[in-house]
């Protein structure tokens, strides 16, 4: 299965798991990226090198001032967008099959989690796969240890505190923090 074709049936929120053909697919990308991250992780790279092995992984550019502190961990790797002058720092893990986008001037902190995938709750059906995007705006401040969700947006120039946990929607222009998050203030 083309990449091309995976990314469609990926971002059309299409449950994955009924279709061998997908999970194949998936598995075979999978094991490039992860060749790739050993590269990116193990081995002293500048920032440039860092930033190419990085556009490796999600087969497309990145934006300008793009900088990454690695190591890095992603599963699947392809279905990540990246604006200008995007910082994310070191023990990061996207797990991305539902689409990540991370808008301009974005910072993100230390170990932070980017979920856009859940398991079926009917135990009969856990393998079952459900994505969604996480669409990060311009200029958001993401804390460290910080874990978002799948579906979640998070609006212009909003600051998520340390720790947080987000399975909403996060306002523009808003500080939110807590488990689960809720707005703190508004900016």
């Amino acid at each position: 299965m083309e990449l091309n074709e995976l990314l469609e049936i990926f971002d059309s929120g299409e449950t994955i798991g009924t279709d061998p053909d997908v999970i194949s697919a998936m598995r075979s990308y999978i094991a490039e990226n992860r060749r790739r991250l050993f590269e990116i992780n193990n081995v002293w790279h500048e920032p440039d090198e860092i930033t190419a092995l990085f556009m490796q992984i999600t087969s497309k550019p990145v934006g300008e001032g793009f900088r990454l502190t690695p190591p890095f961990y992603t599963d699947f790797g392809k279905n990540i967008s990246v604006g200008d002058h995007v910082f994310i720092n070191a023990d990061c893990k996207f797990q991305d099959q539902g689409g990540i986008s991370i808008g301009d001037m974005t910072f993100i902190g230390h170990n932070v989690v980017l979920a856009t995938l859940d398991h079926d709750l009917d135990p009969e059906k856990r393998r079952l796969m459900h994505p969604a995007p996480i669409r990060i705006g311009k200029n958001v401040w993401i804390g460290s240890n910080v874990v978002i969700t799948k579906g979640v947006t998070v609006g212009d120039n909003a600051v998520i505190a340390a720790g947080a946990v987000v399975t909403k929607d996060v306002p523009p222009d808003t500080v939110v923090g807590g488990v689960p998050a809720g707005v703190i203030k508004r900016l």
